[in-house]
């Protein structure tokens, strides 16, 4: 009998250790595998030749280039200003069995008489992203659901500086939020640095990505959130007060593409925010899909149409880091995938 109870535990010990054994072998096994796949993948410095260089020989479904001749590291990491999985407004399903969804949308196209779906803007030293993708689309849904009658370049500037329930300024903040402030708070008219139009025009400006051009270059310095001022700009009519636009509804959008497609066929461009990587600066032209460089943050971008290249599906976004970025300002990234979270940040609202 004892002689069975220690043969029975010495086999038990045994068994244990063949066990033991085999889960440090696996786990020894998916050490290597995740080297090996770190080593695969080579790290560069962000913004350098060599990885453009590197992105482009993968001949993966986009391009790579230098958006970015002549700016500081430091400044592209500013731009992405968008906290992301912050607080959620309510979310709005649309009823697709009355839509047939074409293959390929451009809201420019769909609606040619509202000139802000043209507009690419320019956010300067501030990661302001999230106030932009609000502000751009809302000017376009304004417009849209308007018939064209109104048509108004709804102001970055008081949406940055006077929403103080969206976050920190220019060191990020919570779409969501900025949505849910046009609709209780209202939102003023300002168009672009410099160009005097509106109430509340852009005072952070612009600077020079490239070399050889006029404006001063890009450094990671300065970008301080300006002054929430509840009057307009000298000259213009009319009052702060009375200008001010206000949406009716605001809500999220749910992380399913055929809804997203939905609500932009039937409602406009919706702000939408994604993890952005560091070869995404790099994006010239194709359908950007993640392959080098580690997380820099969260940014915030207008999604406008989707579309099919070369087989591929993508999300046809406009970006707020001006015209000499990426395909002239603008870009696609995967879709239908949920690539990088398009996915699962996207908000809109309906005007008042």
């Amino acid at each position: 009998m004892l002689s069975r109870l220690c043969c029975g535990f010495l086999m038990d010990l045994k068994r244990r250790q063949v066990l033991r054994n085999k889960m440090w072998r696996a786990a020894l096994l998916l050490l290597a595998a995740s080297l090996s796949v770190s080593l695969a993948r080579p790290r560069f410095h962000p913004l350098s030749s060599d990885m453009v260089n590197y992105i482009n020989k993968l001949n993966t479904t986009w391009k790579a280039g230098h958006n970015f001749k002549n700016a500081d590291y430091s400044y592209v990491q500013k731009l992405c200003g968008t906290m992301l999985k912050g607080p959620k407004l309510p979310i709005m399903v649309q009823y697709a069995g009355d839509v047939k969804l074409p293959t390929e949308f451009d809201a420019r196209a769909q609606w040619p008489n509202c000139p802000t779906l043209k507009e690419i803007r320019d956010q300067g030293s501030c990661g302001s992203c999230w106030a932009f993708g609000a502000a751009e689309a809302i000017s376009d849904r304004v417009c849209i659901h308007s018939n064209a009658r109104v048509s108004v370049e709804i102001s970055s500037e008081d949406l940055l500086t006077c929403c103080e329930s969206c976050g920190m300024g220019c060191n990020g903040g919570y779409p969501t939020a900025a949505w849910d402030f046009w609709t209780k708070e209202g939102l003023v008219t300002g168009g672009l640095y410099d160009s005097h139009v509106g109430c509340r025009p852009y005072t952070i400006p612009p600077c020079e990505h490239h070399v050889n051009g006029t404006r001063p270059p890009c450094t990671g310095e300065g970008g301080d959130t300006p002054q929430c001022i509840n009057q307009c700009e000298s000259g213009y009519t009319p009052s702060y007060k009375k200008d001010k636009h206000y949406g009716k509804t605001s809500y999220s959008v749910e992380a399913n593409e055929n809804q997203i497609q939905t609500e932009i066929y039937k409602n406009g461009p919706v702000e939408g925010a994604f993890m952005v990587y560091e070869d995404f600066p790099m994006y010239k032209s194709g359908v950007y899909q993640h392959v080098s460089g580690s997380l820099i943050g969260g940014h915030a971008i207008k999604i406008l149409g989707w579309g099919v290249e070369d087989g591929v599906p993508y999300w046809l976004c406009a970006n707020s880091w001006n015209t000499d970025w990426g395909d002239n300002g603008y870009f696609k990234i995967l879709r239908g995938s949920d690539h990088c979270g398009i996915e699962s940040e996207v908000v809109a609202g309906i005007p008042k």
